[in-house]
């Protein structure tokens, strides 16, 4: 049985989180992204959790990408981690905004090589007539950006996605599961605690 013991959501998120790295075998930190776009029609895909305090959970996409489009015209976001060998869920809901630019550049710098030159040559989301197009476009900003520094692509960047709702979700026996949802009406508001049926 699960019973939160603090009325902080983040507390919470970071106690099962560090549980979560503990015990999953690969990607503790991947979780479902969903979108909509300007008729409300949803998609989601998975990506990796790469920032968290109080002010939000952090992903990195290009903004011409489906997803960045979508958050362009639609500013929200819904997560989900789940972390089966724990039978755990989290759902996470509220507005997007982009992170700074130094964040950005910070966690640009921090990935390998190639996927830098790899941000710059996907056009992400869009046709691509063969993989050859893709390596050839890679290898011409290997070339381009060789002995140097790579910068970030302007496209490329931080969202941070502002929970106004984050739910808690425990596996029991007989689909019989604990439920707890922490609410909020705006960013910096109070919490409130609310257990759900399952």
């Amino acid at each position: 049985m699960f019973e939160p013991n603090t009325n902080d959501p983040f507390v919470q998120f970071n106690k099962w989180f560090t549980e979560a790295k503990a015990a999953e075998p690969h990607d503790a930190n991947a979780m479902a992204v969903a979108t909509a776009d300007s008729d409300g029609r949803p998609s989601a895909r998975i990506v990796l959790l790469k920032g968290l305090d109080d002010r939000g959970f952090v992903f990195y996409t290009n903004y011409e990408s489906r997803k960045g489009l979508e958050m362009t015209l639609n500013p929200f976001a819904a997560l989900c981690f789940h972390w089966k060998t724990l039978g755990r869920q989290v759902r996470v809901e509220g507005p997007v905004t982009t992170v700074t630019d130094f964040e950005s550049d910070h966690y640009f710098a921090s990935r390998p090589r190639l996927s830098q030159t790899g941000a710059w040559a996907s056009q992400q989301s869009r046709p691509l007539t063969s993989r050859k197009v893709l390596l050839d476009a890679v290898a011409k900003f290997e070339t381009e950006y060789s002995g140097r520094e790579i910068p970030r692509p302007p496209y490329w960047k931080g969202t941070r996605v502002i929970p106004l709702q984050i739910e808690f979700w425990q596996s029991g026996e007989y689909r019989l599961h604990d439920r707890y949802r922490f609410a909020r009406s705006a960013e910096g508001r109070d919490w409130t605690v609310t257990r759900l049926n399952p």
